[in-house]
């Protein structure tokens, strides 16, 4: 064992006696593996299988005692919670018993920052600097934001009066878009791929601007860029409109598909990347696939079967979710299990707050639910709200879960309605496939599944800390060959086809 793993070893194990709500049972393993590559400036991939607040000292210890310096990378919510809380009380404890410890050498950032820093070449980091990324479920999600450029309406007026010698030509190209956008048929998303002739509108504006305006203005630059982006990535781009039907506006929207050929460069540094679920496979094969990172140690913790266990409750025979009866089927079956579980909770001696959690991405769907709950349940039934009261029934959709899940109780039921298989219907989603096909890939595996195992991991991380209980009503987990998947992303569990109600005793 290196010196700073003995040092990060024996400095963490007494820190966690003193320390028993920051016990999570892989902190030593983890702290000397990251130790060891900070140490050797080796890169390594962990999936932890846990919430970042139980493992911020795996890597925070490491990271403080470690004589290189260390870009450690995590969200604008973890860096206030590290900064303001974690760091302080670790540096308070270490500075009572191993003396004066100085962290100049740990520099944190956020994702935003750090990429445009690497991506734009600023070199406000040092070049070859050991990065930590924390939170890397999300390393996709940030990129393909930060890559992401839009034309607002806002936009559009400061480009009328920064050029008033175009104005006719700008007017109509808004005008002309304006009608061609709302007259596509309404979906739930409010978002449209830009079709042919609206293509070629927009180009031609945008040419026009490029051949007669060729200066510097600002008003101009997000129109530049936006060709600029435009040109440089046909073949792998998503070109879409977002529109407000209430206030008659658009904004248009371009984007990367593959972010791999803009990532791949940012892994020439030493790296220790970290996530709660980044792939169902340990060595992350399509995560890394997906960013572009070649082979490196991979390491993932799988949930204590004694301590993190779930109830899955998964009723047999009922309808696929595309037939004609499974919406009433699963109201019936939802309105029962909240029944049960209520009827639970009064008789029971122990009283705390139980909340229901059930997660459904289909808008309509969601609100003909909750009308139906409300009238049974009142106001105990809230849709996408925070602000929940003891025993309370959160309809959620998956975003907005996996968004407030951590600041929120953990519920005592969480049922999943449907699986978060992306929609084909959605027009990304549906763009995304069709990148898939033309590049001969495996679009379900290689992207809607995935996605899928992702956001059920992520979701049922709550309840794992109390063994609470899962249902699935989406059928497609018993009758389709994926649903051994779907399942395995769940262990460990205790499955049963009825509801067990030893469940509500433990």
């Amino acid at each position: 064992m290196g010196l700073l793993e003995a040092q990060v070893h024996h400095s963490l194990k007494e820190f966690l006696r003193q320390q028993p709500q920051s016990l999570w049972t892989h902190h030593l393993t983890m702290a000397r593996l990251i130790s060891r590559a900070l140490r050797l400036q080796r890169s390594a991939l962990i999936q932890t299988g846990s919430s970042p607040a139980r493992y911020y000292l795996s890597y925070l210890l490491p990271a403080i005692l470690s004589e290189q310096p260390i870009l450690l990378v995590v969200s604008d919510r973890v860096k206030e919670q590290l900064e303001n809380i974690e760091i302080p009380q670790l540096q308070q404890w270490l500075n009572q018993h191993q003396g004066s410890i100085s962290i100049e050498n740990l520099i944190i950032t956020t994702p935003q920052i750090w990429l445009r820093d690497r991506l734009e070449k600023n070199d406000n980091f040092p070049a070859n600097i050991t990065t930590v990324i924390d939170q890397a479920d999300y390393l996709e999600e940030w990129a393909r934001d930060y890559l992401s450029l839009t034309l607002n309406s806002e936009n559009w007026e400061q480009l009328m009066v920064a050029v008033p010698q175009h104005q006719e030509l700008i007017r109509e190209t808004r005008i002309y878009l304006t009608k061609a956008l709302f007259l596509h048929p309404p979906n739930p998303y409010d978002c449209y791929l830009l079709e042919k002739a609206e293509k070629e509108y927009l180009s031609y504006l945008l040419i026009q601007l490029e051949k007669r305006l060729p200066e510097k203005n600002n008003f101009l630059l997000p129109f530049q860029a936006f060709w600029q982006e435009w040109q440089t990535t046909e073949g792998n781009q998503l070109l879409w409109a977002t529109i407000n039907r209430q206030k008659g506006q658009f904004t248009l929207h371009i984007s990367p598909i593959d972010l791999a050929s803009y990532l791949k460069l940012l892994w020439q540094v030493p790296l220790v990347m970290i996530g709660s679920f980044l792939d169902a496979d340990k060595d992350a094969t399509t995560f890394r696939k997906n960013i572009g990172l070649e082979d490196l140690l991979c390491l993932k913790f799988l949930p204590s079967r004694q301590s993190q266990s779930i109830q899955l409750y998964l009723p047999d025979r009922l309808p696929l979710p595309n037939t004609r009866e499974f919406q009433g089927v699963i109201f019936e079956q939802i309105q029962q299990l909240i029944r049960i579980t209520f009827n639970h909770q009064q008789n029971s001696s122990f009283k705390s707050s139980n909340n229901i959690v059930i997660l459904l991405d289909d808008v309509p769907l969601k609100a003909q639910l909750g009308s139906i709950l409300a009238a049974e349940f009142g106001t105990k039934v809230q849709i996408e709200k925070t602000n929940l009261s003891q025993n309370s029934i959160l309809i959620s959709g998956w975003d907005f879960w996996h968004y407030h899940q951590d600041d929120l109780p953990s519920p005592q039921l969480l049922i999943i309605a449907t699986l978060p298989l992306p929609s084909l219907e959605h027009p990304l989603v549906a763009s995304r496939v069709n990148y898939y096909k033309h590049q001969h890939q495996d679009w379900f595996r290689g992207y809607l599944l995935p996605t899928a195992l992702q956001a059920i991991q992520r979701a049922v991380m709550p309840l794992r800390e109390s063994q609470g209980i899962v249902t699935i009503l989406d059928s497609r987990v018993n009758s389709h060959s994926y649903g051994k998947r779907i399942l395995g992303a769940l262990e460990p569990y205790a499955k049963s086809n009825y509801i067990d109600d030893n469940w509500f005793k433990n």
